[in-house]
């Protein structure tokens, strides 16, 4: 339900009588076709509004009405002429969803000097009656529908009200409760549900164990389509008896999630894991990632919201990597080791890296399920979702995954312009060692969803904010 063609765009362009009705007219059209060529979905006006163009408060009132109805996940209101701000402000403000303010740039006036549309006009009118009103809203520069700027801004509002869209109705499964010497991933479940809508659903690890010991009773296909990819696909280095837990644990979880709509789990991985079930469940965390469905360490429910957040900014296309910030690299001052046990998804792991399933190298008694591979580098964006004394925070910033000494466990090096910097922003921030990572330049789109998370305050270092919006606006 949070992938690309899953998504609703509320199409609802606008004209002022005064201006030309045709070139209107020309212009829906063709945005329209723009839209739908770049895979979305439209709900239109068409049966709402004469011409399907916002004109008045009755077009506006039945705008509104529709929208609700097909329950979209956006509103984009291209100026086809100057348009009206009056109605256009009121659907903003009414549908309460992420908002996109643009209109297609001007011809030259006509050789009698008449102006036909006059776009770029209307939307400085539109922009201040939207500040009036409340409604937060985002802007692409006046453009031809042409331009990257506009592809770029509209992509950027698309996935980042898809962010919107998830971080609403975030639903977390709980596995256990936080590991006693973790003070670091205490939260406040109230305070998520009345600020956020977020819904945390509690389970204790003896009620996981039992649905899992159900499973290894009676395998069904499902468990033994998962043993069969991990022996075929994996070098495996425990015991028959310990995969076949973690694979019951992986099955478990994945028919929670179905149950309970959940999203993502925050699980107790240890030490309670190891001592009533004997194993790691590294591997079925790994395994439900690539599900898309975020398995986070150490039940750190601010690290489960911020994997959802990332992933949503992807349209779901590509799985999030849980990490601890671990050591800087001896030979490299702006290079940082993202590192974790084992829950890094398989599908991520580096070109030619075979990857296996052993036991653990630091905890005592060496217990069975983590994972051993290295993932792929490239353009990385590091997410951290955090509050303290009633204060959210989002913080994203880009690095890069270059190459590094080999690691036991799951990893990836990155490279950044000044670590020191970010050191001391994730230090003072408040930020813990926890991070989701995803591949692929994310900032912008945080930076762009952060206008409509209420009371979130977005924070980055690489790339800032004046890069950010120059970046967007092409400049």
């Amino acid at each position: 339900m949070f992938e690309k063609k899953d998504f609703l765009i509320g199409f609802a362009p606008t004209r002022r009588n005064v201006f030309s009705r045709e070139d209107a007219l020309k212009y829906k059209l063709i945005i329209k076709q723009k839209i739908q060529n770049l895979g979305y979905k439209i709900i239109d006006i068409e049966d709402c509004a004469s011409d399907g163009l916002l004109l008045n408060d009755y077009d506006a009132e039945n705008t509104i009405k529709k929208f609700k109805e097909k329950n979209v996940d956006a509103v984009f209101s291209p100026h086809c002429n100057f348009g009206t701000e009056s109605a256009v402000s009121k659907v903003a403000a009414d549908v309460g969803k992420p908002f996109l303010l643009w209109g297609p740039r001007d011809e030259a006036p006509l050789e009698n000097g008449v102006r036909l549309r006059d776009t770029q006009c209307g939307l400085f009118a539109t922009s201040k009656v939207l500040q009036r009103f409340g409604v937060p809203f985002t802007y692409i520069i006046n453009s031809r529908i042409e331009d990257q700027v506009f592809k770029r801004g509209f992509e950027n509002f698309t996935r980042a009200a898809n962010i919107v869209k998830v971080f609403r109705k975030i639903k977390i499964g709980q596995v256990g409760v936080r590991p006693a010497d973790f003070w670091t991933v205490i939260y406040n479940e109230g305070e998520l549900l009345e600020k956020f809508g977020i819904e945390i659903v509690p389970f204790n690890l003896e009620e996981i164990i039992s649905k899992a010991k159900k499973i290894l009773e009676n395998p069904d296909d499902e468990f033994k389509k998962v043993y069969e990819y991990i022996t075929k696909n994996m070098k495996v280095e425990i015991d028959d008896d310990s995969l076949s837990k973690i694979v019951s644990i992986k099955i478990v979880m994945q028919n929670l999630a179905q149950e309970y709509k959940i999203n993502a789990f925050a699980l107790q991985c240890w030490t309670t894991l190891q001592t009533i079930f004997g194993i790691l469940p590294c591997l079925s965390n790994a395994l439900m990632s690539d599900d898309k469905i975020p398995v986070i360490c150490e039940t750190d429910v601010h690290g489960a919201v911020s994997a959802l957040i990332a992933q949503a900014a992807t349209f779901n296309e590509t799985s999030i990597f849980f990490a601890d910030l671990t050591i800087r690299n001896p030979n490299d001052d702006n290079s940082e080791l993202l590192w974790h046990c084992g829950p890094f998804p398989y599908s991520l792991r580096k070109e030619g890296e075979g990857g296996s399933v052993g036991c653990h190298y630091v905890l005592d008694g060496a217990p069975p399920g983590n994972c051993n591979w290295e993932i792929k580098g490239g353009d990385v964006s590091i997410v951290r979702f955090e509050g303290v004394n009633g204060k959210y925070y989002l913080f994203c910033s880009e690095a890069r995954g270059i190459d590094g000494p080999k690691m036991k466990g799951t990893y990836l090096w990155v490279k950044v312009r000044d670590w020191s910097i970010w050191e001391e922003r994730l230090i003072i921030g408040p930020y813990i060692h926890h991070v989701a990572g995803i591949h692929g330049k994310l900032t912008p789109i945080l930076y762009e969803a952060s206008k409509y998370m209420n009371g979130v305050h977005f924070d980055c270092v690489e790339p800032n904010i004046d890069e950010i919006r120059n970046w967007l606006a092409c400049r």
